[in-house]
């Protein structure tokens, strides 16, 4: 009889021993659910399923995508905050999750406390575009144009807390110019409003900008990358021409998992996705698509860079004052 009590008693101390091995050692043992927090269909969308395909090979499980959409995609990224920090639900979120909460504290999520940051995916920067037929011909022309009529030149965006809403927003920022934003329902409308004549300028990301440069229609002034484009060679970026990092201003996208998932399945899902971008049709397929790939070294990388842009961003949004209540 003490014989069995001394069995089970020790059998006890053992289960916790081997619930404590690393989690990270057979992770992932099963089906990995990756939130696109927009529409099946779009840009995003689309990017994230090439990367759950590739990534779900590279791990050997699959990575299902499930579109939860809502709330300028404040729902998914909220949906996986609230899930079990265990690895096998995450999110593939970008710029818009930090600028929604600042200008709309009310809402969203905290990228860095209610999320934990795997690594960042992509880039994609935007330009300063005007009209083919526009006497505008450099940044520095906008420029004398706003301070010699201050208010009278216009800038559209595709929605107010946009990244076409922001570059505009970081230029005025840095150069103390007085222009009027012209907020439209989508970045659908951007070019068509300068073909118009209803705005002067606008920032389209450079993907959707392409066509219409190659044609003629469109002519670009800057780009706002920190460095210049190899397709846009001659076309200098607003750092250089303004030296104000704040107008560095690009679209990206990145992964999380919710707050509290353990450290090592963070720096495994790391690795693993820098093993999946080493395959060269996905990178050609981010690069056909306008999204050029930016991975984070490690989690700790991407935790950074999220900080500064938080900080950079919160620094437009004040000056700017789109704080919605």
């Amino acid at each position: 009889m003490r014989a069995r009590i001394l069995a089970a008693a020790l059998a006890c101390c053992l289960v916790p021993a081997a619930s404590q091995a690393a989690p990270a050692d057979t992770y992932p043992d099963r089906p990995i659910r990756l939130v696109v927090p927009y529409a099946a269909g779009g840009g995003v969308d689309l990017l994230a399923r090439k990367f759950a395909e590739a990534l779900g090979s590279q791990v050997g499980q699959s990575v299902f995508v499930e579109n939860k959409v809502g709330a300028g995609g404040t729902l998914g990224a909220v949906s996986v905050s609230q899930a079990k920090a265990d690895g096998y639900t995450l999110l593939f979120g970008g710029s818009p999750m930090i600028t929604n909460k600042l200008i709309n504290p009310a809402v969203g999520v905290d990228v860095l406390k209610s999320l934990a940051p795997v690594s960042l995916i992509n880039m994609n920067p935007f330009v300063l575009a005007v009209a083919g037929t526009s006497p505008y011909r450099s940044i520095q022309d906008i420029l004398a144009a706003a301070r010699q009529s201050p208010g009278k030149l216009n800038f559209a965006s595709g929605g107010v807390g946009t990244g076409s809403h922001l570059a505009g927003a970081a230029l005025a920022t840095a150069t103390g110019i007085d222009v009027v934003h012209v907020p439209y329902r989508g970045s659908v409308d951007l070019v068509p409003s300068l073909l118009g004549g209803q705005t002067q300028f606008c920032f389209p990301v450079v993907t959707a900008a392409l066509p219409q440069v190659e044609s003629g229609a469109v002519r670009v002034l800057g780009v706002t990358s920190a460095r210049r484009l190899p397709i846009l060679p001659g076309v200098p970026t607003l750092k250089e021409a303004l030296g104000n990092d704040d107008t560095v201003i690009e679209s990206w996208n990145g992964v999380w998992g919710p707050a509290g998932m353990p450290a090592d399945i963070v720096a495994k899902l790391n690795r693993s996705i820098h093993e999946t971008f080493k395959r060269g049709d996905l990178n050609a397929f981010f690069d056909k698509n306008g999204s050029p790939v930016e991975l984070s070294p490690t989690a700790d990388d991407f935790a950074d860079f999220l900080t500064k842009e938080t900080a950079k961003f919160s620094r437009i949004v004040r000056a700017s004052k789109i704080v919605q209540f």
